[in-house]
């Protein structure tokens, strides 16, 4: 359990470390003498570049005892981050943040295989959701608390915190996780591999955030400008719609390990109506806030749902379907905000959470179409054999 929590931690640290310049954007953009613009690059250059390297990385580094690999990248982390917030160049602030990209890029890439393999295969749903809160819980608190704690210090600071702490679970990591062949676990590979049901999971990711996004990334202006509400209640609400996605994906963690499929199925359902109950009735305070809450307890365990069933349906390494699923996150999160912008230029914030909703809801009939998909009939793959014999071994020297 202490190694979970480890790889847990590890996520919100990396979250928190890709979020937290929106936060500080303005003084670091003044401190840099760059203009905005220029410093939302930190942040949208940091997710184009884990979109990219993902697979790549997942590949070079397959062979790799995990031990080594989780705690190299937070090694990595710590290191690129000190160096980028002790310059006062922009250039050399991007270039390592890419570094950092980089090494997230590894870290999503085999997380879930390795917190799952720790356990028995009948409560990886459970497992996924403990790694998910953490993640979630940097953008409830830890952004929130470095962007405060930077404006009343300096910048820099919640960056060095952040690296501390992440060298300290790296030699946690490093001293409590066995050194293990990657393919010797029993989440090494999909437990009934199938190429068609896997496009369908990583379409589903990728066309659900671009839904979201499509309306999400302009929540603020929404919120002010259409339900009404005044600029200081943009926080409040924030941080309901954040407190509901970590509630949604505990909740969810329980309902994975005995209905994967209709899981996934019922959080992309809610967060269809919840996107259209924000565009339908934008203009009622209360329902925009029950909105806000489902749509928080619907597309954070998307994605949380969506690892689980890469655990089921990989054609191959589960860790090349993790990095393939988060390059799919990340293509959404880039194509929800250009679609957006292209929405709200042509009808209005409103109607961009109609655009997403309606992206959203071609999702679910995605998934409910999934089924009509025939099972690939293939040989067993001398590699599953393998790493069930060695799973079954373990389980008797235990």
């Amino acid at each position: 359990m202490s190694v979970l929590l480890a790889i847990a931690l590890s996520a919100f640290i990396f979250n928190t470390t890709e979020n937290l310049p929106i936060g500080l954007l303005n003084l670091m953009s003044s401190d840099l003498g760059v203009s905005l613009p220029a410093a939302g690059f930190l942040v949208t250059g940091y997710g184009l570049a884990v979109a990219v390297v993902s697979l790549p990385m997942a590949q070079l580094t397959r062979h790799m005892p995990r031990r080594f690999v989780l705690s190299g990248v937070l090694v990595v982390l710590a290191v690129a981050t000190i160096g980028s917030v002790l310059t006062t160049s922009y250039g050399v602030l991007l270039g390592a943040r890419i570094v950092v990209a980089v090494a997230q890029a590894v870290f999503w890439a085999v997380m879930g295989s390795v917190a799952v393999g720790l356990f028995s295969p009948e409560i990886r749903g459970r497992v996924l959701a403990v790694t998910s809160v953490c993640g979630s819980l940097a953008t409830l608190l830890g952004v929130p608390a470095g962007t405060w704690l930077g404006q009343h210090t300096r910048w820099q600071l919640p960056f060095i915190i952040l690296s501390v702490i992440a060298l300290t679970i790296a030699a946690l990591i490093a001293a409590l996780l066995p050194t293990t062949r990657p393919e010797e676990s029993h989440a090494a590979f999909g437990s009934a591999p199938d190429r068609r049901h896997f496009l369908v999971v990583l379409l589903t990711t990728a066309v659900a955030m671009t839904g979201l996004y499509t309306g999400f990334t302009y929540i603020g202006e929404f919120i002010t400008e259409v339900a009404g509400f005044p600029d200081s209640m943009v926080g409040p609400l924030l941080f309901v719609y954040g407190g509901a996605g970590i509630i949604g994906v505990a909740v969810l963690g329980h309902l994975l390990d005995r209905h994967p499929r209709n899981s996934l199925v019922l959080a992309v359902s809610v967060q269809t109506a919840a996107m259209l109950l924000l565009f339908q009735y934008a203009d009622n305070q209360p329902v925009v806030i029950a909105a806000l809450a489902l749509l928080g307890c619907s597309a954070a365990p998307i994605f949380t749902a969506t690892q689980a069933r890469i655990l089921h349906v990989s054609p191959g390494r589960t860790e090349i379907g993790f990095a393939a699923n988060s390059a799919a996150f990340n293509v959404g999160v880039a194509a929800g905000a250009f679609a957006g912008g292209a929405a709200l230029s042509a009808f209005g914030v409103r109607g961009a959470f109609l655009v997403g909703g309606l992206l959203t809801l071609a999702t679910v009939a995605l998934l409910l179409g999934e089924p009509l998909l025939k099972v690939e009939r293939r040989a067993p793959d001398i590699r599953h054999v393998v790493a069930r014999h060695a799973n079954a071994n373990a389980d008797d020297a235990r």
